[in-house]
């Protein structure tokens, strides 16, 4: 065990025994009978098998080494089992550096919010028509992403532009570790092309921003009624008779935060209301933590940004065919196998990049970090 190691040691033995702890509450009745409780220690138990089957490997990989070494310094040892014992050494010796790093990594501050649903925001920014059409095509592709990795996508409510796409939609994508994942994508995104309108062939670039919210339980948000503002209204636009009709639209307002959701996309208030009740109890999720942890400076409007070219995270060039990450300098030369939701090859990047950043010591790692804009790229 190396000496740098020895000093994370204790925190693995106290993760080992958290994990036993686990085991032995998960076997409780009183436990059992309490879904939300058993839910919450499940979920804590399944994150942390991982760990601790590495920390069983490196243990176990230890007691090798030590008795490979003693057999190696052991003068009366046996010449055969000795040199067996050298291969031996080299081998665990190779193991236990690996696990040592292998460990580190997994000890880094886990966000919180990692295994968590996500509720995303996509609005169209700056560029008129083009960006509610881009951001019909970001959802598409956020949607063909989540078909690839098993998860379900609901759309929780929609602003449909007046040339197609999107002014704004809402959706709540469901899966394993959705938000670890789709976190990285918050923020503007930028997309250089020639629309469809141009007479004279001329490259326009527009906007689309995202938040990337993770889901609210109820364990996390409690909302009193009398803090809720809500009211009703006739919903306008398409989706049917009943839908102009009738006061089905909702709009709730949080009084002391003064967040509001609208949502009228169904032909019942009820659904509604509960549809905007689950929007905004992850917005209020979002602004709590944004305020407790000052590694999060990012709350929900700095996630949106103000939609103007110059904020952006990443851009669509499909002129050059280019899709470049500007948080890490990556550029890719398939835009459309990235639009059509081929997101793994620039998501695996940023996280190795995030876990760096993390290991160098830099405070939130990636996502805290400031992104050097330029206007050219």
């Amino acid at each position: 065990m190396s000496e740098g190691f020895s000093l994370l040691w204790g925190k693995l033995q106290e993760v080992e025994r958290r994990f036993e702890e686990l085991g032995e509450m998960l076997a409780r009745p009183e436990v059992i009978k309490d879904r939300a409780r058993f839910e919450k220690h499940s979920r804590e138990y399944k994150e942390l098998q991982e760990l601790v089957a590495t920390i069983r490997a490196y243990r176990k990989a230890e007691e090798e080494f030590r008795g490979s070494k003693e057999l190696i310094e052991n003068p009366k040892s046996d010449p055969e089992l000795r040199e067996l014992a050298q291969e031996e050494f080299k081998l665990l010796q190779a193991e236990i550096e690996g696990l040592e790093k292998r460990l580190q990594l997994m000890l880094l501050p886990k966000d919180p919010n990692d295994s968590k649903n996500v509720i995303m925001e996509i609005r169209a920014g700056a560029g008129g028509d083009e960006a509610s059409l881009f951001a019909g095509e970001l959802f598409r592709m956020y949607s063909r992403y989540a078909e690839r990795q098993g998860w379900r996508c609901e759309i929780l409510g929609t602003s449909e532009g007046t040339a197609g796409g999107f002014k704004e939609i809402i959706a709540l994508i469901s899966g394993p570790l959705a938000f670890s994942r789709l976190k990285y994508e918050r923020g503007v995104h930028r997309v250089q092309r020639v629309p469809q309108t141009e007479t004279q062939g001329r490259v326009h670039t527009s906007t689309v921003t995202v938040a990337v919210l993770p889901e609210a339980e109820d364990l996390d948000v409690q909302v009193n009624e009398q803090d809720l503002k809500v009211e009703v209204f006739r919903s306008g636009g398409p989706g049917g008779q009943s839908v102009n009709t009738t006061d089905s639209a909702v709009r709730m307002t949080h009084v002391p935060t003064g967040l509001v959701v609208v949502m009228r996309d169904e032909k019942s208030q009820t659904k509604n209301r509960d549809k905007a009740l689950r929007v905004l109890k992850s917005r209020l999720l979002d602004l709590r933590q944004s305020e407790l942890e000052a590694e999060r400076s990012a709350d929900r409007r700095a996630q949106l940004g103000t939609g103007e070219r110059s904020e952006k995270i990443r851009t669509y060039n499909f002129p050059q065919s280019r899709v470049t990450d500007h948080r890490i300098g990556l550029s890719l030369y398939n835009v459309d196998a990235v639009v059509d939701g081929d997101l793994d090859q620039l998501i695996e990047p940023l996280m190795n990049a995030d876990q760096a950043a993390k290991l160098q010591g830099q405070s939130g790692g990636l996502l805290a970090a400031g992104v050097e804009d330029d206007e050219s790229n």
